[in-house]
């Protein structure tokens, strides 16, 4: 299924964009030759009457439109008037930006649809406060609600998450609103930084603040007992409620992983509840390898969750012109922070590690599929919008290095020599290879 939906996503996503130069182009009079998802072997192909060859290709990593054009093949003279290099410099820069522009407005469709269904979500609650951290000395304090982050408003954990993307690798400080329950008061209290995590692969925002959010306490009851795991050999059950391990009393869930992880292959006795019958029994931890070449306790068990209060529940939805309007400024912000992101690593500020591949966007695919339909609605939408700004950087062989060269012919008032545009491609896809590489080698060593 994560392949499924890994070819699913990249076929929305690149069927818009050609359509986009497809529609483009139809409108201005060029002759498309073929219209391509894909690459490679022909898996489908139709002519219409046209004579557009529209083809399903066996490689689902892209696609192309090719038009009918003097500089890649002889034109009859009847036909010329038809030709993408005959049509003026604005229907080019049209034709060819479309492609993006058409992954801008899916976005928008879809953010559009998002804020109509509406948006479930959590209100940002201010949990543990970790003593002596910047969120300490700052002034959090369990129990308040984050309002905003940099006087942008954050109704759920996720507007606020997003709001802390923005900040990555900067210097200064962030500023929050907070408010404590069953009050009117409004406390703004700043949290210095500098370089945030902008050395850190997997950012953990909120540990390097000091804060974790508020959930309810999750008594350690088994929920399911892993086959072939550590509690499955001491005789643990479903429903086993453990008190103590290794004579250290556990409450809470986040108490019992404390105690296990960092106990991997020692022997520990544990206390439990069956029927509301005290017991005991003696457990060798598992150990398990992790990213850092360390190793973790695992006791093989998961348990009943606690859910959040209906209070801490929102849901955020509008109505259809207000969702449009919204739709609009949730793609706006994302391009922003695209094209921030894309100057933050090239100021070194956001480590090239966070450059992702066809791995990790086939795992997200799947992950939010099968989280529900307005996570991956939203993952779409993200990625519609970083394939559109990516494609308008004026990087020879994407669409802003058409554009560019366009841009050129504007300015020196005759084309850019054919020699140059070849150079350019050449080092234009030089450039796209590494960087694609550079994201595969960051997919293979975070598989």
């Amino acid at each position: 299924m994560t392949l499924v939906y890994f070819i699913l996503t990249l076929a929305i996503l690149v069927t818009v964009h050609e359509y986009g130069h497809y529609w483009v182009a139809r409108r201005n009079g060029v002759r498309v030759l073929t219209f391509s998802i894909g690459f490679g072997p022909t898996l489908w192909s139709r002519k219409d009457r046209n004579g557009t060859d529209w083809v399903i290709a066996a490689l689902p990593l892209g696609g192309y439109v090719k038009m009918l054009d003097e500089r890649e093949a002889p034109v009859a003279p009847a036909d010329q008037a038809f030709s993408f290099n005959q049509q003026s410099k604005s229907a080019r820069a049209a034709i060819v930006s479309a492609g993006p522009i058409a992954n801008f407005l899916l976005a928008v469709l879809v953010y559009w649809a998002v804020n109509l269904i509406g948006v479930p979500g959590a209100l940002p609650v201010v949990g543990k406060v970790a003593v002596d951290s910047p969120a300490y000395h700052a002034g959090f304090d369990t129990g308040q609600t984050i309002l905003a982050v940099d006087g942008h408003a954050t109704p759920t954990r996720y507007r606020l998450h997003m709001q802390l993307v923005n900040r990555i690798g900067e210097t200064g400080v962030i500023l929050f609103d907070l408010k404590y329950p069953d009050s009117g008061l409004i406390y703004q209290v700043e949290l210095p930084i500098e370089r945030w995590l902008s050395e850190d692969e997997r950012p953990d925002f909120y540990s390097s603040l000091g804060f974790e959010y508020f959930y309810p306490p999750t008594p350690v009851v088994i929920d399911q007992v892993i086959e072939g795991g550590a509690a499955r050999a001491a005789g643990l059950q479903s429903g086993d409620e453990i008190t103590a391990i290794d004579a250290i009393a556990v409450k809470e869930w986040g108490e019992a992983v404390d105690v296990i992880k960092h106990r991997p292959g020692q022997t520990v006795a544990i206390e439990y509840l069956r029927n509301n019958q005290s017991q005991s029994v003696v457990a060798t931890i598992a150990a398990q390898a992790t990213e850092d070449g360390s190793s973790e306790g695992k006791l093989g068990i998961s348990v009943r969750v606690s859910t959040l209060p209906e209070e801490m529940l929102v849901l955020e939805r509008y109505g259809p012109i207000d969702a449009l309007v919204k739709g609009f400024a949730n793609t706006g912000e994302l391009i922003l922070f695209t094209l921030s992101s894309i100057k933050k690593m090239l100021a070194g500020l956001i480590s090239t590690s966070s450059l992702s591949g066809p791995v990790t966007i086939a795992k997200m695919a799947s992950a939010t599929a099968n989280s529900g339909l307005i996570p991956y609605m939203e993952f779409l939408a993200l990625l519609s919008v970083s394939l559109g700004v990516l494609n308008l950087l004026p990087i020879p062989v994407l669409d802003g290095g058409h554009l560019l060269f366009i841009g050129a012919e504007a300015v020196t008032r005759k084309p850019v020599p054919e020699k140059f545009q070849l150079w350019g491609q050449q080092l234009g896809l030089l450039l796209i290879l590494s960087i694609m590489a550079l994201a595969l080698y960051n997919d293979i060593i975070h598989f």
